[in-house]
């Protein structure tokens, strides 16, 4: 029995629903085909972004999200284990000096004094195109092994701030003693431009960062802002950025007490309130030393407060750090 007919077919011909919803279908996989192979658009297709979230330990509580997967998760982890495994790879000695002339360190360093690099202009520095000459125990990265743990440990100490500080790109972070950029580069590299701030006091690290880090890693269009000095003087930086990550890594351990004070009075107002977070890694014996009241009595007069102590496990290797959160207390 036909579910639709015509009166008007020709021949007596009876058109059928189904018929006719079949043909349709027909015309529209044709024009999407037709479409979709007139089109020569050659961009790209946007990838997944997967969100992953994690608990930090008893203290720092759960469920904390970063919004563009910058933290490595389980899955990634199984994933490299699986490569790994299927491929029958295994850590033998000097495994990694492969190639027809491979050198060491000091090797390398030595032939670019003494050859003046690789490949070199032999005429005046008129005549040298080199846009910007690099020293030689930079390009042999002598710097990567000047913080007595791996320079890997940098993407441990970004995972972790980045995620429980809840930042977005549009964040604003503020490093004390940003060094060669060992952390820094991978904030640089998430954040909006000019949005990543560093006080540093030590000239040759500074240079290792300009000079090597920043361009080998195709960041200078970032325009960090990284300023030399001392004193804890934040006053280049303008007074018109309210941060909402303020870090140091191991830097107040160098510091005198009295100095990691000023510093901290000069940051609370630039700290965006309630939501901003200060970091300070492995101890806080500036504040220990005075007891406990009486440190508390003096965060609450710079008006901060003191949230607790974080425990972060590398990725990695064998090893911790400890992180001493703060914010801005409440009126």
């Amino acid at each position: 029995m036909a579910l639709w007919s015509s009166s008007s077919s020709p021949k007596g011909i009876v058109v059928t629903f189904p018929v006719l919803l079949l043909s349709a279908f027909a015309v529209i996989l044709f024009c999407f085909f037709f479409i979709s192979n007139f089109s020569s658009c050659p961009c790209p297709v946007s990838p997944h972004i997967v969100v992953s979230s994690i608990a930090a330990d008893a203290g720092a509580g759960a469920g904390a999200q970063i919004r563009d997967g910058v933290l490595t998760n389980k899955e990634d982890v199984d994933w490299v284990k699986d490569q790994i495994k299927a491929n029958g790879l295994q850590m033998h000695d000097n495994v990694l000096r492969k190639g027809i002339n491979p050198r060491t360190r000091a090797q390398q360093l030595e032939d670019l004094r003494q050859f003046k690099g690789i490949s070199h202009y032999e005429g005046s520095d008129e005549q040298n195109r080199t846009a910007l000459p690099c020293p030689g125990e930079l390009l042999v990265e002598e710097h990567h092994s000047n913080y007595g743990e791996p320079w890997a440990g940098g993407r441990d100490v970004f995972e972790y701030l980045a995620e429980f500080s809840h930042i977005t790109p549009d964040a604003h972070v503020l490093e004390i003693g940003c060094g060669t950029l060992r952390v820094g580069l991978h904030f640089i590299r998430y954040l909006k431009r000019g949005h990543y701030h560093c006080l540093e006091r030590d000239e040759l690290s500074m240079m290792a960062a300009f000079r090597y880090e920043l361009p080998s890693q195709g960041l200078l269009s970032k325009r960090p802002l990284i300023v030399k000095g001392e004193d804890m003087d934040f006053n280049k930086f303008g007074s018109e950025v309210l941060y909402d990550l303020i870090y140091a890594s191991a830097v107040f351990l160098h510091m005198p007490d009295k100095l990691v004070w000023v510093g901290l009075e000069r940051l609370a107002n630039k700290l965006k309130p309630y939501d901003g977070r200060i970091f300070v890694s492995h101890n806080i014996k500036f504040c220990s030393r005075l007891g406990g009241e009486e440190c508390t009595k003096r965060l609450m007069n710079l008006g901060l407060e003191y949230l607790g102590k974080r425990t972060h496990d590398s990725l990695l290797f064998n090893h911790y750090e400890i992180w001493f959160e703060f914010r801005r207390s409440k009126p």
